[in-house]
């Protein structure tokens, strides 16, 4: 029998002392002490505990001979450790530094501490070498140089230590121009995968774009330019000003109590804000809200401002600090042009001339001419020229002259560098100046709301994502392209959702903002008009497209009436459609793009001036199709003529309007062989939509709650479900139909896949499967873990879209088997769903089912089974989500 080896002393009393120092800690942030010194105080402790495991290891290990070992080396604390900033349970990042007499020493004292410092508690990232060799290696891997930069001798030898460091500085100095980019490089790929915006809703504290890590960028920036990294002494310096360094302190204060806050709460590392831990910390800060605006919307709009600040000072301290002659300032200067004085325009950007640059800092209008000409021009505005008109934002008036306002519609007439233009006059707050409602969407977390960026994020992103279907070569872009006068469209698509954060619906709120900003823009009656349009009505398409059965004529002529032209339908598809691809990744889909494509288009039919064809046209020239492919069945001999004749004519207009004739024709042989106690199931990918359609063909009578077993089976295998459509036909057949992702493959799945689906549906329909499905953990997708009060689960009953269902809309949080849940519910209320859109944003999801009476097959008018719907969908979706 093994037993456990016993520790050290050593190990043993810095392991209580590294506890007892910890719990101390814990209550003094508790008590309100500032992050910044409790990081401090916790890198104290950490050099206590590491120092005495040094010392000890070091007299086990010469057992009393001299010179002793701890003059031949040098023990160096880095990174985070080194600047003082060690986190709860943050990596001590170490260097042992030696002479080559003393590498065999040094090694072994290394392995030593490999052993007992993981012992105590602590996470060691550990290395060594002589100073040479550490330098030539950092000066290789910009990683390891970085965090180098911070370096502090914790004991050894200081002859030592300085050899190193002016070493590592002074090759700093010389490599300044290749390691700085290196460098920023490097932090571009991990914010690639932590956050490249500012406005994430669930920031990393640390590696999310203007947090810790580019607060940190600065530094290393600072240690590359100047042999500084404390913003203290840069600004000393020169390099920083003062404004700039008193943001970094506030910044870096209030980001240190987070993470400590984060650490301590877990009893590990932990930098991930999320929204629980958001909701949380709000609480726990003492932020209390206002009219309008959760705690939680106000702690996280305070999160955004101080790193919107880091990101612009990181930025601008970088462009000053790699300035310098270069090939491309020599080619701007011998191929550029003068305009009108005051600016040169070079092959890759725009600069001011003197005279340009002291027009910027006193006139908003030459502000917002230079922004027209980037955009004309295509050409990127130089950072000097940028820093003039920061340096102006402060003395802005708030009206805006005629002047100004034309040159601001002129830039959103164009979409070649409208986007970034926008973004920095936003971030510069130049933007707000000229349409001042923009100020309260500043870092406005919507947190009832299901986004993945603030409202400002969010409103930037759609223009982003507009002007991005230019280059697309499908459906958007073509209408994209065809839309001639873009400045009104561009315009509702920054300015629409501006109303949110009020307590009145962001759609009222934003008609009447956009009431106010048509007029200050020198927009004309009819202009304002389109743009009040467009703003309050850019819900509009989504919520018809994928929350309402589009086969239904009426649908389509209510967008019509309700739009009445071409070309504001064509602005309204481009606005929906770039309003959910800004939601977050993923969220405009193919088959999302389909759904709005095809309502689109239908509706177009109705405002084109063409004649269109009418649905009664449509569905028979759909049904002959179908009995032309079954000509051999429908043959005046065949015994099977009067089943198919039935069934054709029964077939419902949703499944005629989508299926190909000869597809359809298959199908109903498949069911021609099915008997009362038989179920098939099968599966085909269809490549356009990026989706998997699977079809159940049965009788009514093999079980009782079809559909919500089959909704069961597919939550049951992963599986999101994107469509579902129920068709009842003659002789109590089945035809149902799921659209699903399978998000275990990127593309179509293999074939066993497809039929082990296709298996367990089957099972689904037998008696003994009546049972609650066992929803396997889909694990690339995070979910918010905790019960957010402030996400209420809401249903929402129709009657008037509908001629022939009540329409039910779900609003939940989402959680994989949500749908079985809530198709199981309307079951049990003697419910018959006959047609489902199902769909899922980020966290949420909205589920709309089409309803009747499962026994009279009708509407369900009578108010107070109405109220017992709604009632027992929230409390059975509810109890679901506690679970």
């Amino acid at each position: 029998m093994h037993t456990a080896p016993t520790l050290r002393t050593a190990v043993l009393t810095a392991r209580a002392a590294l506890a007892i120092g910890r719990e101390k800690l814990k209550a003094q942030h508790l008590a309100g002490s500032p992050g910044v010194q409790v990081c401090r105080r916790l890198t104290d402790l950490a050099d206590t505990v590491l120092s005495d495991l040094i010392l000890s290891a070091i007299s086990d290990q010469e057992a009393g001979h001299t010179p002793s070992l701890v003059d031949s080396i040098a023990i160096v604390a880095h990174g985070g450790y080194g600047r003082k900033q060690l986190a709860p349970y943050s990596d001590l990042d170490v260097l042992l530094l030696h002479f080559s007499h003393s590498r065999d020493a040094a090694t072994k004292l290394g392995a030593r501490l490999l052993g007992d410092v993981p012992d105590v508690g602590l996470a060691l990232g550990f290395s060594k070498g002589t100073p040479r060799e550490v330098v030539t290696e950092a000066l290789r891997e910009p990683m390891l140089f970085t965090s180098l930069s911070e370096s502090r001798l914790l004991l050894g030898n200081q002859e030592l230590f300085d050899s190193y460091f002016d070493r590592l500085k002074r090759g700093a100095h010389r490599r300044k121009r290749s390691l700085l980019p290196e460098i920023e490089l490097a932090r571009q790929d991990e914010r690639r995968q932590f956050g490249e915006t500012v406005y994430l809703l669930e920031p990393n504290v640390k590696r999310s774009r203007g947090g810790l890590r580019d607060i940190q960028l600065l530094r290393w920036a600072g240690f590359c330019s100047h042999g500084l990294t404390d913003p203290d002494e840069l600004q000393l310096h020169g390099a920083l000003e003062k404004r700039e360094q008193q943001a970094i302190r506030a910044a870096t204060e209030f980001l240190l109590r987070i993470r400590n806050e984060l650490h301590f709460h877990g009893d590990k590392s932990n930098d991930q804000l999320d929204r629980a831990e958001q909701v949380r910390l709000a609480a726990t800060f003492g932020y209390t809200g206002e009219e309008g605006l959760l705690p939680v919307e106000q702690f996280m709009r305070e999160y955004f401002r101080l790193t919107g600040d880091v990101r612009y000072i990181v930025t601008r301290f970088l462009a000053n600090a790699e300035r310098g002659p270069s090939l491309l300032t020599l080619l701007g200067s011998l191929f550029s042009h003068e305009l009108d004085g005051d600016y040169r325009v070079g092959p890759s950007r725009i600069t001011a001339t003197r005279r340009g640059l002291a027009k910027l800092r006193t006139d908003v209008n030459e502000v917002m001419r230079l922004a027209e000409i980037s955009n004309l021009y295509d050409k990127r505005i130089a950072h000097t020229t940028w820093e003039a008109v920061r340096q102006a934002v402060a003395n802005m008036p708030d009206d805006i002259s005629p002047e100004t306002a034309e040159h601001f519609m002129a830039l959103l007439s164009q979409p070649a560098r409208l986007s970034e233009i926008l973004r920095k006059l936003h971030e510069l707050g130049v933007l707000e100046r000229i349409i001042p409602q923009f100020a309260h969407a500043r870092g406005l977390l919507q947190f009832n709301e299901y986004h993945k960026y603030t409202v400002d994020e969010h409103c930037l992103l759609a223009v982003r994502r507009a002007t991005e279907f230019l280059a697309d070569p499908g459906p958007l872009g073509n209408v994209y392209r065809r839309i001639r006068d873009k400045q009104i469209l561009h315009l509702a698509l920054l300015i629409h959702d501006l109303g949110k954060g009020h307590v009145e619906d962001h759609s009222e709120l934003g008609r009447r903002m956009a009431a106010e900003i048509g007029p200050r823009l020198g927009l004309t009656t009819d202009q304002t008009e389109l743009l009040k349009f467009l703003v309050h009505k850019h819900l509009v398409m989504a919520h018809l497209a994928l929350w309402r059965d589009i086969s239904e004529e009426a649908v389509v002529l209510q967008l019509a009436v309700e739009v009445g032209s071409p070309q504001v339908l064509r602005m309204l598809y481009i606005l929906t459609a770039a309003d959910l691809a800004s939601v977050g990744p993923d969220v405009l889909n193919d088959w999302k793009i389909e759904l709005l494509t095809n309502l689109f288009e239908r509706t177009m039919e109705h405002l084109s001036g063409d004649q269109p064809v009418t649905s009664h046209e449509r569905l028979d020239a759909a049904r002959q199709a179908i009995r032309e492919a079954l000509s051999p069945e429908l043959h005046a001999d065949s015994p099977d003529r009067d089943w198919y004749n039935e069934q054709v004519g029964a077939l419902a207009p949703a499944y005629l309007k989508q299926m190909p004739s000869d597809r359809a024709a298959d199908e109903l042989r498949r069911l021609r062989q099915l008997t009362p106690a038989e179920a098939i199931a099968w599966g085909t990918f269809l490549p356009d939509r990026g989706a998997i359609e699977y079809t159940v063909g049965t009788y009514e009578s093999i079980v009782p709650g079809i559909f919500h077993r089959l909704a069961g089976a597919l939550s049951g295998e992963g599986l999101e479900i994107l469509f579902a459509q129920i068709n009842t036909l003659p002789h109590g057949l089945v035809l149902d139909k799921f659209y699903v992702r399978d998000t275990d493959y990127s593309g179509p799945p293999p074939p066993d896949r497809i039929e082990s689906v296709s298996r367990r549906l089957v099972e689904s329909l037998q008696p003994e499967g009546s049972s609650r499905p066992v929803v396997r953990q889909v694990w690339q997708r995070k979910k918010t873990k905790a019960n957010l009060s402030m996400l209420p689960v809401r249903v929402l009953l129709d009657n008037d879209t509908s001629d022939k269902a009540t329409i039910v809309e779900v609003f939940a949080p989402d959680k994989t088997g949500l749908l079985y849940v809530i198709t199981r519910t309307v079951f049990e209320l003697g419910l018959s769903v006959v047609a489902a859109k199902i769909g899922t944003y980020l966290d949420q999801v909205v589920d709309v089912l089409y309803v009747t009476d499962a026994q009279s097959g009708e509407k369900i008018f009578d108010p107070p089974r109405l109220d017992e719907i709604r009632r027992r969908l929230v409390e059975a979706i509810e109890s679901f989500e506690q679970e």
